[in-house]
């Protein structure tokens, strides 16, 4: 039998870190993120990181791994989460792939395998310059011509991964929805076990949202920002919520109140967006946080993973 593998997806502000550390202690298991944004130092509150206390109850992996300045890809994160997994498993533990960002995790479920690519940094920069002065509808019809695929799957506001598909292009002379295919075909030596934590009622799900970012305020995120918004952040970095939103106000153009309600907005749009991509995954069995207490989701999801191990 191939190895189990649990992963855990949902929006933002929907109780991965609770369900993923429950599950790790019953199982003994040990979780590997799967978030683009906790991989950097220093960016704890803003990217809601599980506390101090609880990366202490269970060994977390594939957090604060590089500074805010450093670029990381994702051919980096399928190595080193790849690597964490394999030496989880030599131990005799269960690993558990937590996190929102879909293409982390989708690129690790699919088996996804990137070749070495050599970054055009003048072209990266003119394709960030394009996006600001053209807009993101501009871009993804820019890449819709190229990969149209891909164009069907993104939004407008998805900046990064619209200047990815368009870098990849550029860089290799293959679209990334045919490099996708090609690495697919090789079947993963992992087995899946996938569950999505979600919302029946949307604005459950908001109000959640919004209580996280005044909490997020309450401990300290105006300061953390500060603490890093002078070093030069890496494209990736600069595009966290929960930060950049900071610019207006630090520039005298927006109230304090003003930046907490963009981050608020912001942050339920980007839970839309991470549903609309997760959705698409049959392999994941969702769960209603709205609809199911806490121990209800935790005890259906221990009887899944017990038929497994």
């Amino acid at each position: 039998m191939k190895p189990l593998v649990v992963v855990i997806v949902g929006p933002t502000a929907s109780g991965k870190t609770k369900l993923s550390i429950e599950l790790a202690k019953r199982f003994d298991g040990e979780i590997v993120s799967a978030d683009s944004m906790q991989i950097y130092r220093k960016m704890d509150i803003g990217t809601a990181k599980p506390t101090q206390e609880e990366r202490d109850s269970v060994p977390h992996h594939m957090m604060d791994i590089i500074d805010p300045w450093e670029e990381y890809t994702l051919k980096q994160y399928l190595e080193d989460a790849n690597r964490c997994v394999s030496e989880i498993l030599s131990r005799n533990k269960l690993p558990i792939l937590v996190g929102g960002t879909g293409l982390y995790v989708t690129s690790f479920l699919n088996n996804l395998s990137l070749s070495e690519e050599t970054i055009d940094q003048p072209y990266r920069d003119a394709l960030e310059s394009d996006y600001d002065k053209l807009g993101g509808e501009e871009m993804l019809l820019r890449l819709s011509k190229i990969d149209p695929e891909l164009a069907g799957r993104l939004f407008p506001k998805d900046k990064k991964r619209i200047l990815r598909g368009l870098e990849v292009f550029h860089n290799t002379g293959i679209t990334q929805t045919e490099q996708n295919r090609r690495a697919m075909e090789s079947e993963s030596r992992y087995e899946f076990l996938c569950f999505g934590l979600t919302a029946a009622d949307r604005a459950y799900l908001y109000g959640r949202i919004d209580q996280r970012v005044e909490k997020m305020m309450q401990d300290g995120l105006l300061q953390e920002v500060q603490s890093i918004r002078n070093a030069s952040c890496s494209r990736t970095a600069r595009q966290a919520i929960g930060y950049r939103q900071f610019e207006p106000y630090f520039a005298g153009e927006a109230s304090l109140e003003e930046t907490v309600l963009r981050i608020q907005k912001e942050s339920r749009n980007y839970a839309k967006r991470q549903l609309t991509w997760f959705r698409r995954d049959e392999r994941i069995e969702w769960f209603s946080v709205d609809q199911m207490n806490f121990d209800n989701i935790l005890n259906s999801c221990c009887e899944r993973i017990a038929k497994h191990v």
